[in-house]
């Protein structure tokens, strides 16, 4: 089914602070062509990860398969239940270095940081300075996700207690990532002179 269930999609997608036992990472991208001022849609549906691969790198390999016109524009349009990771933002980025005639945005549901490794905000930065546009998913991307990727049965999509005060806490935190880090320096000296 190009539909995904909708018990998978409120599981995974849920946007609680900390996700326990959601290891699997859910993508819905779509994907379209701009033409002047109008836009195509060329193809949409989700991806999850497989064994050894985590799903922005297969939907790199899917993309790639294409063979994208270079001289069109496109525009593709991601939804994921993780951001990305430090290897897979850096894979990211590499990717649309490679192809100037693309644009990505990307609306997360929560951020990924590994214990092991503090890489993944730097992983985000980079993904943003390659030219990704980085959000949080608020009630009106979950709600465009639910009519437009999921198996709703025509029910309306209603949000869980604390979609938008994580929507905030969350995108504060993303917005303080990908701060430039002169602006973070001058965040710290301005709180140093206030005696903060």
């Amino acid at each position: 089914s190009l539909l995904m269930k909708r018990k998978l999609f409120l599981y995974n997608f849920k946007n609680l602070r900390w996700a326990k036992g959601r290891r699997e990472t859910y993508l819905c991208y779509v994907v379209k062509r701009r033409d002047s001022a109008t836009s195509c849609s060329l193809d949409f549906g989700y991806l999850r990860n497989q064994m050894g691969c985590h799903v922005e790198v297969l939907f790199l390999r899917y993309i790639a398969a294409w063979d994208l016109d270079p001289g069109r524009c496109y525009r593709i349009t991601w939804f994921t239940s993780w951001s990305p990771c430090y290897d897979c933002a850096q894979h990211v980025a590499n990717f649309l270095r490679s192809y100037p005639n693309l644009t990505l945005r990307i609306f997360t549901a929560r951020l990924y940081f590994c214990e092991d490794r503090k890489a993944e905000p730097e992983g985000l930065r980079r993904l943003h300075k390659a030219g990704a546009q980085i959000a949080i998913m608020t009630f009106k991307d979950f709600f465009y996700c639910w009519n437009t990727f999921v198996e709703n049965r025509e029910q309306t999509f209603k949000g869980w207690e604390g979609l938008h005060e994580n929507s905030v806490h969350l995108s504060r935190k993303l917005r303080r990532i990908l701060l430039p880090l002169y602006e973070v320096d001058d965040l710290r000296d301005a709180f140093k002179t206030l005696g903060l």
